[in-house]
């Protein structure tokens, strides 16, 4: 700052300096307020604010989890509603089967005609088997069972944090699996009968394996007695479907929450991080405005303080 006598002296230009460093703070201020205007950010490096810029960064590092985590979602319900799409043809084919057992169970048909409604359950749990080998989700098998374990367990990262998951197990359905978890299995009443399988029966399943679903064999010779036990077995495995559906939609409800959960974290974390980093444009505006007067005021102070030093001319008599 220029003191008393400053301008009776040539050799340094006080006044000069400090026009100077008035007009390159205010030349900086105007550089970064410019900045944030064009940037739409506040804080567009750590020097800006410190304790912001960190708070911001760990802001923006959640939110890109719990967007991913979101989009996880959504993959998770695609794959249960491709089961659950499947279970529901595999519930329709075993009421029709029940449907057919119960025509055989009654005593009014013959031998024949038995044998003809034995073909057609015997071509439906070939369907069923089908439809567990087709449900696939990025060549994952959701229902055959191939690993011979039963069913398969996935689990779904449905947040940002490491114990941010659910859990969902589907289980297999193809026809060992919904009539013979336990092996190979006589469904009828009898166990001595021509063409029986190796459980014995005149009707029976063979358990699934590793390379095959399960079978059934209905011999020509099954009574109606054992289409009549058959309908138990039937009703037995549309329970377990009854069950898988109802798991399926209790996963499905516990997505959806966290869906919801999610969008409301994204929307609150979006917020937060605006707060800290996103510029306030009006109030930014009225800034540069104000800077822009001072840089001209500041110019034209430095235009005198440089013409100044002329004012000693007069003392030597110029």
């Amino acid at each position: 700052m220029a003191s008393f006598g400053d301008l009776n002296r040539v050799g340094t230009n006080v006044q000069s300096i400090d026009a100077q460093l008035s007009l390159n703070r205010i030349n900086r201020s105007l550089s970064n307020s410019q900045e944030r205007l064009t940037t739409g950010s506040k804080i567009n490096r750590a020097e800006d604010n410190a304790a912001g810029y960190s708070i911001a960064t760990k802001l923006k590092s959640r939110v890109a989890g719990l967007e991913q985590s979101l989009q996880n979602v959504s993959d998770a319900k695609s794959v249960l509603d491709i089961a659950e799409s499947s279970f529901d043809i595999v519930m329709d084919s075993l009421i029709e089967m029940k449907a057919l057992a119960t025509q055989a169970a009654n005593d009014t048909l013959g031998s024949t005609e038995r044998s003809y409604i034995g073909d057609q359950l015997s071509a439906i749990g070939s369907d069923i088997n089908e439809i567990a080998n087709q449900t696939i989700y990025q060549d994952q098998n959701l229902l055959n069972g191939t690993d011979n374990s039963g069913s398969i367990s996935l689990t779904f990262q449905t947040g940002e944090r490491q114990e941010d998951t659910i859990t969902a197990t589907i289980n297999a359905v193809n026809i060992g699996e919904l009539f013979a978890a336990s092996g190979d299995a006589s469904l009828g009443a009898t166990t001595t009968a021509g063409g029986a399988s190796a459980s014995g029966g005149a009707i029976s399943v063979t358990a699934s394996t590793a390379s095959d679903q399960g079978t059934f064999t209905f011999a020509s010779t099954a009574t109606g007695a054992d289409y009549n036990a058959f309908i138990t077995a039937i009703d037995s495995a549309i329970d377990s479907m009854a069950e898988n559906v109802n798991q399926i939609g209790i996963t499905q409800s516990s997505l959806s929450l966290r869906e919801e959960t999610l969008s409301e974290s994204i929307s609150a974390n979006e917020s937060a991080k605006s707060r800290i980093m996103d510029t306030d444009f009006a109030k930014e505006q009225a800034e540069t405005v104000r800077l822009q007067i001072l840089q001209q005021t500041a110019t034209s102070a430095l235009a005198q303080a440089n013409n100044g030093p002329q004012a000693v001319l007069g003392f030597l008599g110029q």
